[in-house]
């Protein structure tokens, strides 16, 4: 099969052109041409299209193949530019390779013609190909050093939102219900949830949420999702599911998968305000060590593949290399926090996945999200009951080093009865622990803090009372670590901002099961 080559002549001969059109197509070329003899004539094929090659003659009436490499490389340095002509001598075809053409040929013998074009555009892939591996490589290390950054502004957002949200549900519950102060400690309330949110996005960017992932049939959440989303997404545009029927359970957690669909299927809709068709499809997809990928993060390994399509206006190559950024958006303002797409990113590489988009202009585009598989048959979900928040009595050492939590935990805990010891950091901690260990049902702690963090402070208690019971408290926690937290140290973790009810729930809870 002929291999298609666009090739610009520069020469004011036809029959020369004719020549060099006839030995190209002979050695296997599909040749779209056009011949130009003037810097005028040059310019204009350059501003009709996109070359492969130029091929020029040295030496013309009124136009010069040195003036048309200089026309050439003023746009491009890409495009390989090699010399034809049966003036050139040794001398000038050096000082043409200098000035930045490829190769040169003598008219009458070309049998170089055909493998000099071969090699030149192997070696403009190959450039390319250097190029936009070193483009993906430069966008990694800066989503990562983004990541860093939204997850260190998280963690103390967190706290901050925390203490804001503990503190006003407290007011709350001291005032009677039709006092004024009340719902205006409610907005308080509600807002501070909405911050709490747009933290948990950041901290899904940057891989630093806790997730727990299990075998999750992924079209049963994604029917799931489209129920919900019928009122978001409006009946002028449709929602098509394609899903596979002998599709694989997915190792996830079920509730960040839920937000990917629903933030993609969201991006879809603000991508139609005209109307439209999404369509989600779900299939069984293995890559192969060896296999040819279009990025460079993709592994090799077996994918549940989620398909997400909309017919919409499509993104641009710019917007393309962006949308994953945190606060990058083309909405206007107020109209969307550039955290939805971000959002999905994060959580599908903290899973062990790949994201990957292809859009066109008028055209639509197409999410694609690639999940690791799990063993074994899909988990039932587990269903949400309203948690009941019950008293105690018991001894609890509460390790902080946020001054407003710290304060928060004592007056939520202390009204429901309990006793409770406070600690700034987790040496104070064991200060605190090593003489009264014996009263002391629970310890609650923050997982970082200044010298001794909550589980190297955990260890130290445990070694002394094994049969203590504990809590880790984060808003900032890497996967890894909480994984180990949660599996060798049994340990349950509280996600900060809480609110009093889920702190006194998590206490209650952990106390129970140690009975």
């Amino acid at each position: 099969m002929a291999l298609p080559l666009r090739a610009l002549i520069v020469e004011d001969s036809e029959d020369d052109a004719v020549l060099l059109v006839r030995e190209l197509k002979r050695g296997g070329f599909d040749v779209e041409h056009m011949r130009v003899d003037s810097s005028a004539t040059m310019n204009v094929a350059l501003d009709r299209r996109c070359w492969d090659i130029v091929i020029s003659d040295y030496s013309m009436p009124g136009f010069s193949g040195a003036e048309a490499l200089k026309i050439l490389r003023a746009r491009t340095s890409e495009v390989p530019f090699i010399y034809v002509s049966g003036t050139l001598g040794e001398d000038t075809a050096v000082a043409a390779l200098k000035s930045g053409a490829q190769d040169y040929l003598v008219k009458g013998k070309l049998g170089r013609l055909v493998p000099a074009i071969e090699r030149e555009l192997r070696d403009v892939e190959t450039r390319r190909e250097r190029q936009r591996l070193e483009t993906q490589i430069h966008q990694l290390r800066r989503f990562e050093a983004i990541g860093r950054l939204a997850g260190g502004i998280a963690h103390d957002f967190n706290n901050l939102i925390g203490a804001i949200l503990g503190f006003a549900e407290l007011g709350q519950e001291e005032l009677a219900d039709d006092h004024p102060t009340r719902k205006r400690l409610q907005k308080i309330c509600e807002q501070a949830k909405r911050a709490g949110a747009l933290t948990h996005q950041l901290l899904a960017f940057a891989r630093r949420q806790v997730i727990q992932p299990r075998n999750l049939d992924i079209n049963t959440v994604i029917k799931e999702t489209i129920s919900l989303l019928g009122r978001l997404i409006g009946e002028h545009i449709r929602i098509e599911p394609v899903l596979s029927d002998d599709l694989a359970p997915a190792w996830a957690d079920g509730t960040q998968v839920e937000q990917v669909i629903m933030n993609l299927c969201l991006n879809a809709r603000d991508a139609m305000p005209q109307g439209g068709r999404i369509t989600i499809r779900t299939r069984n997809f293995v890559i192969r060590p060896g296999d040819a990928v279009p990025q460079i993060y993709y592994r090799a390994g077996n994918y549940v593949l989620v398909t997400i399509a909309d017919t919409g206006i499509g993104m641009n190559q710019e917007t393309l290399e962006h949308i994953f950024e945190p606060f990058f958006t083309t909405k206007e303002v107020g109209k969307g926090t550039g955290l939805g797409l971000p959002t999905v990113y994060g959580i599908v590489k903290q899973h062990g996945g790949i994201v990957d988009v292809e859009s066109k202009l008028g055209v639509g585009t197409e999410f694609r999200v690639y999940l690791p598989i799990g063993s074994g048959a899909p988990e039932a979900s587990e269903k949400k009951t309203e948690p009941v928040v019950t008293r105690g009595s018991e001894t609890i050492l509460v390790a902080e080093d946020n001054d407003g939590l710290r304060e928060l935990a004592k007056e939520v805990l202390e009204s429901l009865g309990y006793h409770v010891l406070l600690a700034a950091t987790g040496d104070e901690a064991l200060e605190i622990f090593a003489p009264g260990h014996k009263s002391i049902d629970l310890a609650l702690l923050d997982i970082i803090m200044p010298e001794t963090g909550g589980p190297a402070a955990l260890e130290k208690m445990l070694a002394i009372k094994p049969s203590l019971r504990a809590i880790f408290m984060t808003g900032y926690t890497a996967e890894m670590e909480a994984e180990r937290l949660m599996g060798e140290m049994g340990v349950p973790i509280l996600r900060k901002p809480y609110s009093s009810q889920e702190l006194a729930q998590s206490v209650r809870s952990v106390l129970d099961e140690a009975r």
